[in-house]
Order: structure tokens, then sequence, then C-alpha cells
């Protein structure tokens, strides 16, 4: 019989493992963005503010609470009066906190 410490565990290394491979893919992105330069720099600036959260999540660090308050006060941030490289952060942030924490539900 399967324990429910087993299945919070299971759970858990989902998490880390999720965490793992989205932040190898948004390190990957931002190396590329930024060796590319010029106009490429606004990807890199939307997958770089990404990876302390990744990170974060991979070691098993992310307070989910702080989280869902994070997302929520970047959701209500994000506007068409800031700067590309402001939207492209907000943006970036907002999709990392979302997918993180969907992939808690």
């Amino acid at each position: 019989m399967i324990s429910i410490l087993q299945l919070l565990n299971e759970a858990k290394e989902s998490m880390e493992e999720f965490a793992a491979t989205r932040k190898k893919g948004a390190e990957k992105i931002s190396n590329n963005a930024k060796e590319k330069g010029g106009l490429a720099l606004l990807t890199w600036h939307h997958f770089k503010v990404k990876l302390p959260y990744y990170k974060k999540a991979q070691e098993g660090k992310l307070d989910l609470e702080k989280a869902k308050k994070e997302y929520e006060e970047t959701y209500n941030k994000i506007s068409l009066n800031m700067s590309q490289i402001e939207f492209q952060r907000e943006v970036g942030r907002l999709e990392v906190l979302g997918e993180l924490l969907i992939k808690n539900k």
C-alpha cells in the first residue's frame, strides 16, 4: 500500500523535475538571445527573470502562498504604460509563477 508520505514525495519530485526541465530550457533561450543581441534582448529579459523561480522550485524552496500573492501583484502591475523591457520582465514573471502554481494544483 502506498503511504501518503510516498505520494507527497512523488509530487514534490515531480515539481522539482518540472522546474529543472523548464529552467534548462529558459537558460538556453536566454543565453541564445543574449548572444544574438539587438531586439533579441527583449527575449533575454523575458526568460532571465524566470530563472530564480525555477531554481527555487527545483530546490523545493518555492513558497506557494508567496508565489500566489506575487502572481496577483504581477498580473495587476502589467500595463501598456510600461517600457518594452518592463513588459517582457513582468510577463515572464507572470508566466513562470503561473506555470509553477498550475503544476502544483
